[in-house]
């Protein structure tokens, strides 16, 4: 029976149909083979769990905090076969458990290499932290560094509710429970356990600076009141050990018996599955440094608000 020239019509664009959705996922299953032939050999770029001897390259930047993917990266990278690391910092520090944390993390990869710490702009109070752990600072001349201290910052509102008209009242199991809070005057105990809190974390910080820069007595008195230093300044008082950037800390790499014609090679948080292949169909990845970003162990994320309200060792805390 001939068919008319309508049903010949919907024929071919059936068909048609039906070839661009082969075609279609057929592109897809070979996107997800690329995708994970390259996460199996570890050559996916950016991505974490690099193979075959390298230098790697680790962006410390941002406010720190606790990071789950941060911490993953940074423990495949101690076992992974890189023979150097570049740590490039460019932050301002944070949370003071997250900055032990990190501080922690830094140390155990450099017991099978050498690690060296590139400062950027701004490599203070906390992200000074994660800068000692390795084990050669590098600065430019004007970048800032030190910020040795530890803070506790909380609004008080109780003159806002006295102009408003409003009272606050709490029971609590006993005076220092909830304090201080911001909707109460901070009574004399409350303000010396805050500080009492404080000048323990201080002086786990002067610590660390103690024993990673050889410092004592009268030097270390002299770099650990809270103020910044120029990379200048810091070289002079021993809180750095060169003037330079990547370059020279190649060189220093090198001095240390890594091969610095070794491909240099970016360690960055490993995207989701869905993202990752998306990336690898459109060439884009890489979009992220490494983030160990954010804003202190001691932050609350309410919505889209970063709150801080914790023991902080952060040279800006308005940021």
């Amino acid at each position: 029976m001939p068919l008319d020239a309508d049903a010949i019509l919907d024929r071919r664009s059936l068909r048609r149909r039906l070839a661009f959705w082969r075609i279609g996922a057929l592109v897809l299953v070979a996107a997800v083979i690329v995708v994970a032939a390259l996460g199996l050999s570890g050559r996916t770029p950016g991505a974490p769990g690099q193979r075959g001897p390298h230098i790697a390259k680790v962006a410390v930047s941002g406010v720190i905090f606790d990071d789950e993917k941060r911490t993953k990266l940074l423990t495949e990278l101690a076992k992974s076969d890189a023979k150097g690391v570049l740590l490039l910092v460019d932050s301002p520090g944070g949370g003071v458990t997250a900055s032990e944390d990190l501080y922690e993390e830094i140390r155990t990869i450099a017991k099978d290499r050498p690690v060296v710490a590139v400062v950027g702009t701004v490599a203070a109070s906390g992200g000074y932290i994660a800068a000692i752990a390795a084990d050669h600072i590098v600065a430019r001349k004007t970048s800032i560094t030190g910020s040795i201290g530890v803070l506790a910052q909380f609004p008080n509102f109780t003159g806002l509710l006295k102009t408003v008209g409003v009272e606050v009242e709490s029971i609590k199991s006993s005076p220092l429970k909830a304090a201080p809070n911001g909707v109460e005057p901070t009574t004399p105990e409350a303000r010396k356990a805050i500080e009492a809190l404080i000048l323990d974390s201080f002086d786990w910080f002067k610590g660390v600076v103690r024993d990673r820069r050889k410092l004592d007595g009268a030097a270390l008195a002299g770099v650990s009141d809270g103020r910044i230093f120029t990379g200048r300044q810091a070289l002079d008082l021993k809180l750095i050990d060169e003037i330079g950037g990547e370059k020279e800390a190649l060189a220093w790499l090198g001095s240390k018996g890594v091969d610095t014609s070794l491909p240099v090679k970016d360690w960055k948080p490993r995207k989701g599955w869905f993202g990752e292949a998306g990336a690898a169909s459109v060439a884009a990845f890489g979009a992220d440094a490494v983030g160990l970003h954010g804003i202190a162990e001691g932050l609350r994320r309410t919505g889209n608000t970063l709150v801080l309200d914790g023991v902080l060792a952060l040279w800006h805390p308005s940021l």
